[in-house]
């Protein structure tokens, strides 16, 4: 026979039965004493701390806090962030949970909206429901540099630079056509991108860059660029030197066909927009005198032809209007009000100037701009 003192493991089953019996005595007493609510709300609370095991919470949880499920987290590092948070009171009973309910595999990352104090049931059905998911968005316009879209991520996600310059060093690794030379700049194609906590730049990129490739398949943009006999890389370059021009997709088939005619007739672009790229910018659309006697290969003021590849990331409009440039004789252009993005072509110089007395007019009423 053993010992009155030996330690038996704890049957719930059997407490939960005698805590069926304590609660109808409790609740009896209630009635014929006449206590009313109180003393059934404490027969209850008595009948709950019986029955339910002490590794889990009850009830419908308390403040709300965000945790954040990184990228391959299992049932049980899950677990450990909901614990920490404060979210389930057991690590153990969220692992059995998650397994019994055979959705563990459906658990998504991210950054999600869940309360304090949950019953483990609960926290799991919150965390497979998409709705709790917290996204975050990154914005990439048209026409941003390689350089220009670094600083967007270290300034809205907080990633520090060095991170997303060594992401971009492993650029062999991001999905890049074979003809795009290991090169980034064009390739990382603007758009609006959901961001997965925690912030991975290397997926960022990534995912820019697959996007590229879907866009490009989608014009067709290999088939087409042979077949008006060039390449996917000068077109391409064509594209960014339109989305660096004007960003009104309007006027974007015209200037396409500016660029292919002056290349056609041996005449250097002159596009202010590769100046930039080399000089930087100061917000202005101009550029000075010494800037475009630079020597440098971007420069399509000191060198015939184009440059030696993107000078930004291009939107699809852009490409397409590469791809198809407008029918038109023109050799000249500029662009005469920069709020509406008002643009003005000519097929000669003398038409050309007058069209730039138009521009400068607009800059002298609107100091600053220009």
């Amino acid at each position: 026979m053993a010992g009155l003192d030996e330690k038996k493991p704890l049957d719930w089953h059997q407490v939960a039965y005698y805590g069926r019996g304590v609660f109808a005595v409790v609740l009896s007493l209630a009635v014929l004493i006449g206590g009313g609510w109180y003393a059934y709300s404490k027969a209850s609370e008595l009948y709950t701390s019986l029955v339910t095991p002490d590794d889990d919470y009850v009830g419908e949880g308390g403040a709300e806090v965000e945790v954040v499920i990184p990228r391959g987290a299992g049932i049980t590092q899950i677990g450990d962030i909901l614990y920490e948070a404060g979210v389930v009171k057991s690590v153990r009973k969220f692992r059995t949970v998650a397994q019994r309910s055979g959705q563990s595999n459906e658990l998504q990352y991210g950054r999600f909206k869940l309360r304090k104090e949950l019953p483990a049931e609960t926290a799991m059905a919150m965390l497979l429901d998409p709705a709790n998911i917290q996204r975050i968005w990154i914005t990439f316009p048209e026409g941003l540099t390689l350089a220009e879209q670094q600083q967007r991520i270290h300034d809205e996600l907080g990633v520090p630079l060095e991170e997303i310059q060594a992401a971009a060093g492993r650029a062999g690794e991001l999905g890049l056509p074979e003809w795009a030379g290991g090169k980034l700049e064009g390739f990382l194609f603007p758009a609006r991108y959901v961001v997965a906590e925690p912030v991975d730049p290397f997926a960022i990129l990534q995912t820019q860059v697959g996007q590229f490739n879907t866009v490009a398949n989608r014009v067709d943009l290999v088939e087409r660029a042979e077949a008006m006999g060039s390449d996917p890389m000068t077109v391409l370059t064509v594209a960014s030197i339109i989305e660096g021009e004007v960003h009104n997709s309007d006027y974007q088939p015209l200037v396409a066909a500016v660029i292919y005619n002056r290349l056609e007739a041996g005449m250097k672009l002159e596009m202010d927009s590769t100046v930039h790229y080399f000089a930087g910018s100061d917000g202005g659309v101009t550029t000075t005198a010494e800037q475009r006697a630079t020597d440098n290969p971007y420069n399509t003021y000191f060198y015939e032809g184009l440059p030696p590849g993107p000078i930004n990331n291009p939107g699809e409009t852009a490409i397409n209007a590469a791809l198809s440039p407008a029918d038109s004789d023109a050799l000249f252009f500029v662009t005469v009000d920069l709020d509406s993005g008002e643009t003005l072509f000519a097929n000669t110089y003398e038409e050309h100037q007058a069209n730039v007395v138009k521009f400068q007019q607009w800059c002298q009423a609107n100091t600053g701009r220009c």
